[in-house]
């Protein structure tokens, strides 16, 4: 046995087990979800005027400016109503495949997706690019609930945060391979713009190669298939040691602290008076991570590059600085999450978003008046999106993790994902009219929701960062108004279910585990 391994406090390194199994998962799924936020914006005027042909050879006429951009709203908005429909579906999907087969099933959407989106202008059908959208949809409804949950059951707990934020990271990074695979010069061109659609097949094929050969949640196991010898290889593999006793013991300590150890469902999850204050948490969190603006930012950059005098044939190579903020932002947060702690990191993203949302505000009033002021509201721009991606932008989907015990998390993802896309086609279909109303002080709208967002987390969040599930579901029960287990009650769980054949004395490993 080595030193790490008789060190109960000593913690263990990434294992290239537990990396490979947080990229690849990411991969096909958070990816995924971040290209297809990106990819339809090089294409746009291309897939227009196929709409047009096709309606010309159809109907004999062309299509009237309302329809065109009916269906173009319908085409871009779409996603996110397939992405409330996985998110839906997750907890039935879930209790029969589990963790990972429930993200190697999820790839069968992002083939199909590819196909239809790929093939419906040879096809002469735009109806196969909406459906194909809204399975593309689907997929990332299902990716944004399965992909935090196993990230956050595969890890031990002293980098969990950093394991969650390879999710936002590969996030960001498909939003900026959509931005570059839609250059001119590579594929955002009229006769290859369905080739950008063909690279979603990509990454599913790739996580499906990869990810069968990596173990199933130990959690996942122990807990709900009661299997133990199958989460002690899990384990083993995920930690790369085989004494796994410590993590063994305290699954089972918390899987006999909880009062029912069968999957809840959301109305029970909505009823239960021990999580409330974690669900209210969770729902906020989430609704702040779309209402904060972000998505209202990218409907404004090109605008104010135009304004500051750029070519429009230049854009597109400045629109990549976005993207590249994002990537280089959310690797930040992984980083030093784990140093940090989530709470700190989120109320710094959603206050300093705030502040550059209210200095946006001030320098497009004085755009038209001041010849240099452009450059500033794109830096302000810059600064909203790295103040999002360094917390708000992974973070919400970690917490939803952290924040439940086993039993309710399947159904805290539900609620968080509706939430989330609700709230995202909510911007979308609201922001056109804000912005009508209040032009350029429609930003002020999202400073009034990152300032509230910032209070309501400094009063109620408690920090997460290197505590185990039960320290953590512990830290609310007194907001809950739930009976606290002492110290001397968490170690009677423990010792009841000890081996019987093992002595007291080496209970004490629990205390260094998940």
């Amino acid at each position: 046995m080595n030193d790490s391994q008789k060190t109960p406090g000593k913690k263990q390194p990434l294992t290239t087990c537990l990396f490979s199994a947080a990229f690849f998962g990411a991969l096909g799924s958070s990816f995924l979800y971040g290209y297809n936020l990106s990819v339809v914006n090089a294409p746009a005027s291309y897939i227009k005027d196929f709409y047009n042909k096709t309606w010309m050879e159809r109907y004999g006429e062309p299509i009237s400016p309302e329809t065109s951009t009916i269906l173009w709203s319908v085409t871009v908005s779409i996603f996110a109503i397939g992405g409330l429909l996985g998110t839906l579906c997750v907890s039935m999907i879930i209790k029969v495949t589990g963790r990972k087969g429930t993200l190697l099933l999820n790839n069968c959407f992002a083939v199909i997706a590819a196909l239809l989106l790929s093939l419906g202008e040879i096809s002469r059908s735009f109806e196969m690019l909406i459906i194909g959208r809204i399975v593309m949809g689907v997929n990332s409804g299902i990716s944004l609930s399965v992909l935090p949950m196993y990230l956050g059951e595969i890890s031990p707990k002293h980098i969990r945060g950093s394991i969650g934020q390879f999710n936002s990271i590969l996030i960001c990074l498909g939003v900026f391979t959509g931005q570059v695979l839609g250059l001119p010069e590579l594929l955002g061109q009229e006769s290859k713009w369905n080739y950008l659609f063909s690279f979603v097949a990509l990454p599913a094929v790739l996580q499906l190669c990869v990810l069968p050969f990596l173990p199933e949640s130990p959690r996942y196991l122990l807990m709900e298939k009661k299997d133990e010898a199958g989460a002690e290889r899990a384990f083993q593999k995920f930690l790369g040691k085989t004494d796994v006793s410590q993590e063994l013991e305290e699954v089972h300590a918390e899987a006999r602290a909880q009062d029912n150890l069968n999957t809840v469902s959301v109305l029970q999850l909505l009823r239960s008076p021990a999580v409330r204050w974690q669900l209210i948490t969770i729902i906020i969190t989430m609704a702040c991570y779309q209402l904060c603006g972000l998505n209202a930012i990218w409907y404004y950059t090109n605008g104010i590059l135009r304004e500051a005098g750029f070519a429009e044939h230049l854009l597109p190579y400045f629109t990549l600085s976005t993207g590249a903020t994002e990537t280089l932002a959310a690797i930040f947060s992984g980083l030093v999450i784990e140093r940090i702690g989530r709470r700190p990191l989120l109320i710094f993203g959603f206050s300093s978003m705030a502040v550059f949302f209210s200095l946006l505000t001030i320098f497009l009033n004085f755009q038209d008046s001041v010849l240099w002021m452009p450059y500033l509201s794109y830096s302000c721009i810059l600064a909203v999106i790295a103040g999002f991606c360094s917390g708000p932008g992974g973070i919400p989907f970690i917490l939803t993790g952290e924040l439940f015990e086993q039993s309710y998390r399947p159904a805290a993802f539900m609620i968080a994902g509706t939430v989330n896309w609700l709230s995202n086609f909510a911007v979308g279909l609201l922001f056109p009219f804000i912005q009508e109303k209040l032009q350029s002080f429609a930003f002020l709208v999202f400073v009034v929701v990152c300032i509230l967002g910032s209070i309501y987390l400094c009063v109620v969040l408690p920090e997460t960062k290197n505590k185990t599930f039960m320290d953590i579901s512990q830290s609310f029960a007194k907001i809950n108004k739930m009976p606290e287990l002492s110290p001397g009650q968490e170690m009677e769980l423990v010792l009841s279910m000890k081996p019987e054949n093992e002595k007291a004395p080496d209970i004490k490993k629990t205390e260094s585990s998940f």
